[in-house]
């Protein structure tokens, strides 16, 4: 009850944060927050109203993701994925976009943005839950097809939303932007402990938990045989190394095949060998 109370105090706090950055650091200098919300921000540029309709346009991007993660992704990460969506929504709608920047300076603006939108989002993340966007996919990837890149795709979008704002703007803006989007990504991943490459150690009893492990997440693992030293029983020791969001799916999986078993998750540090990095 308590991790509950916790996990839902971070993602309301994530998820006002976020527009936070956008509308009182970013949208002020008309830099791009990048993903869909920079995608978003660009079409509300060019539509002929005076309203900022940013949030609007990012939930309707969000709806047919949201959608796809229903029938694949667990209720709980849908639910709370939609939460934040709709505070982040109304926080972009109606938090009013700065006249007069908090700081003089277009820099200052952004450094500060992006370290309160990456906290945003790490919280999000951490609450498990996500922000939307990106995130959905990356959950549902690791789910459905290992082997799609979710980190390509995002580079790919940034990358086209970046060209955009030079093109709109200038090119200083979509440098200003592009520095943003690193810095935040990179806070969010300070922020969200399971943003990093993870290895696991399950000590189970059921023989069919390693090949499921394989076969559901595409992973490969290691075991050897092994006895409890105060119980003295046979145990399986597997290990295996996954990235951020298989955690969830994993969990699942040993859950579903041996509830008892004992696992054990630390941050792997640079990996060397045969790890194909998804993300």
């Amino acid at each position: 009850m308590k991790k509950d109370c916790i996990q839902w105090t971070q993602l309301v706090i994530g998820s006002l944060l976020f527009p936070i950055s956008v509308n009182c650091f970013i949208s002020p200098m008309t830099l791009n927050a990048g993903g869909l919300v920079g995608l978003a921000q660009i079409i509300s540029y060019l539509l002929p109203f005076k309203v900022d309709l940013t949030g609007i346009i990012n939930f309707s991007f969000n709806i047919p993701l949201f959608i796809l993660a229903w029938k694949t992704i667990s209720k709980k990460f849908c639910v709370k994925t939609l939460v934040s969506l709709i505070i982040q929504t109304l926080g972009l709608s109606f938090i009013p976009v700065l006249t007069i920047p908090i700081m003089s300076d277009v820099l200052s603006n952004c450094l500060i943005g992006a370290c309160i939108g990456g906290l945003g989002i790490g919280l999000c993340l951490r609450s498990s839950g996500s922000g939307g966007g990106l995130d959905i996919l990356g959950v549902y990837f690791a789910k459905t097809k290992p082997d799609f890149s979710v980190g390509k795709l995002s580079y790919a979008i940034n990358f086209v939303v970046l060209g955009i704002s030079a093109i709109l703007f200038d090119l200083q803006v979509a440098l200003y932007s592009m520095m943003y989007i690193i810095i935040m990504y990179y806070v969010s991943d300070k922020v969200h402990y399971q943003n990093i490459s993870v290895r696991v150690t399950i000590f189970t009893q059921n023989e069919q938990l390693k090949k499921a492990i394989m076969e559901k997440t595409g992973r490969g693992v290691t075991y050897w045989n092994g006895f409890g030293g105060y119980t003295n029983n046979h145990e399986d020791i597997l290990t295996c190394m996954i990235n951020k969001y298989e955690i969830r799916e994993l969990k699942h999986i040993v859950h579903e095949y041996d509830p008892k078993a004992f696992v054990i998750m630390n941050e792997a540090k640079p990996i060397m060998g045969n790890f194909e990095k998804r993300l």
